[in-house]
């Protein structure tokens, strides 16, 4: 679909008027990042952004302009200005990550919608007889739990099978992620099946750790993988996307998460020549077969605001030194010095070196907490949440039969972790709260055994 075409909305002027944007400064003061988050609860030590992001009072002022143009005048906004709202949120999208044409980029509620739409797919290629049965999915181990129901939903019921690889964690390396990767591809090609679809996260979430996607990618390409789906819900905001280079057929990111826009939006990248095959939005309205990025800018009558604000976003983060670029850099840095506090205070590790962290780092507990399910890590989870009023997940690593662990201090075998964020918001006081309510717990010898009910 043409960048002029109508239904993609053209960039020229329907006598309509814009959100005002505000008048900006040249970079924010402390003060004024303070007043930006003015609408985050007080009190609460948020140290978790990584969930569910943040987004500042000017792009939820833009965002209000935006949902008040639609309730003014529906047809006014429907006709002149939503289609050339979004084309304008892809373009500024489409330059950001390097596609070669904004028809390659589609705007989509979340990951988990853009993961249906490549799964749906593959299903129909089983269903229709274009995949042999038993062909397979590989993807780690730590996916998100919504791409593996995905896979439940559309794929194993026809016949596809899935490999799962174990994600390496604690991980030193990249290349220990690409040997055991290996490893996966080469159990999916077992028995003269294919490897019809490989998913890579970017970024994992639950552990966190910064893969080598383009590396991962490029073995993908040697081991005659078909096609690569990158699920890279935490990527932009924290680090440098470029979908050219990283070479996948398929790449999603939410906006919502690190790039300051309300929830929810993603964008989906296909690679032109994906894009060309039979790929559709899950919500199929009239725009059905008109191409990806027209079908998803139309399904039914909802609030689109935040698929509209991204020009905003801009501006707002070029009100940081560095724009996005700098915000990525001093996040990366202060979440992995905020990481080594921690260790230190607490006798543990990092899950992986700083140069596979992003602005999340995972931190090992203390093994006198005697986290030994993930029951367990929800009931510290809690416990921080309600009783400390901090906000931070924590992942229970369970060890396999033969595996010895990391110890710490005490000599204790680790066996959970948080995972801390860091965001413009944060403070060095939101860490601290976190190391002491750690470290008074465990000089009050309490475990997740007899922590008080929440």
């Amino acid at each position: 679909m043409a960048a002029d075409d109508r239904r993609n909305g053209d960039l020229t002027n329907h006598n309509h008027r814009d959100p005002k944007k505000p008048r900006l400064s040249e970079f924010l003061t402390e003060s004024d990042i303070r007043s930006e988050f003015a609408h985050h609860q007080t009190g609460v030590a948020r140290v978790n952004n990584g969930s569910f992001g943040c987004c500042p009072s000017s792009v939820l002022d833009a965002q209000r302009e935006w949902q008040l143009r639609f309730l003014r005048q529906p047809d006014e906004f429907y006709f002149n200005g939503l289609r050339r709202g979004l084309l304008a949120s892809r373009t500024v999208i489409s330059s950001l990550i390097n596609a070669d044409d904004v028809d390659e980029v589609s705007l989509v509620d979340n990951a988990t919608t853009a993961a249906a739409i490549v799964l749906q797919r593959v299903g129909r290629c089983f269903s229709e007889g274009k995949y042999q049965k038993e062909d397979t999915v590989v993807m780690f181990h730590c996916a998100f739990q919504s791409v593996k129901k995905s896979i439940q939903a559309y794929v194993t019921r026809v016949g596809g099978s899935t490999v799962e690889v174990r994600l390496p964690f604690p991980v030193s390396s990249n290349d220990e992620i690409v040997s055991a990767f290996r490893e996966g591809l080469k159990k999916g090609r077992a028995n003269g099946r294919a490897v019809r679809l490989a998913i890579i996260d970017h970024i994992t979430s639950m552990p966190c750790v910064l893969m080598p996607v383009r590396e991962l990618v490029n073995v993908c390409r040697e081991e005659g993988v078909e096609e690569v789906f990158v699920d890279a819900a935490h990527a932009i905001g924290s680090v440098k996307v470029d979908v050219k280079e990283i070479g996948a057929d398929y790449y999603v990111s939410n906006l919502h998460k690190w790039f300051f826009c309300p929830p929810s939006i993603a964008f989906f990248y296909c690679k032109k020549r994906s894009s060309e095959l039979d790929v559709h939005h899950p919500v199929v309205s009239h725009e059905f077969g008109n191409g990806l990025a027209i079908e998803s800018a139309w399904i039914g009558t909802r609030d689109y605001s935040s698929q509209l604000v991204v020009p905003s976003v801009m501006e707002f983060v070029k009100r940081f030194e560095g724009g996005i670029d700098g915000i990525m850099e001093r996040n990366h840095d202060e979440a992995v010095r905020m990481g080594l506090m921690l260790c230190n205070a607490w006798g543990t590790n990092l899950g992986s070196p700083p140069e596979m962290c992003v602005g999340m780092v995972m931190i090992g507990l203390p093994s006198k907490l005697c986290v030994e399910s993930d029951e367990d890590a929800v009931k510290l989870r809690s416990y921080l949440r309600v009783h400390r009023l901090v906000e931070v997940p924590v992942y229970f690593l369970g060890l396999r039969d033969g595996e010895e662990g990391v110890r710490d201090k005490d000599s204790g075998v680790i066996t959970a972790y948080v995972r801390i964020s860091r965001q413009v918001y944060n403070e060095t006081e939101d860490y601290e709260r976190l190391r002491d309510a750690i470290t008074e717990l465990v000089k009050d010898q309490m475990t997740c055994q007899n922590l008080p009910p929440v």
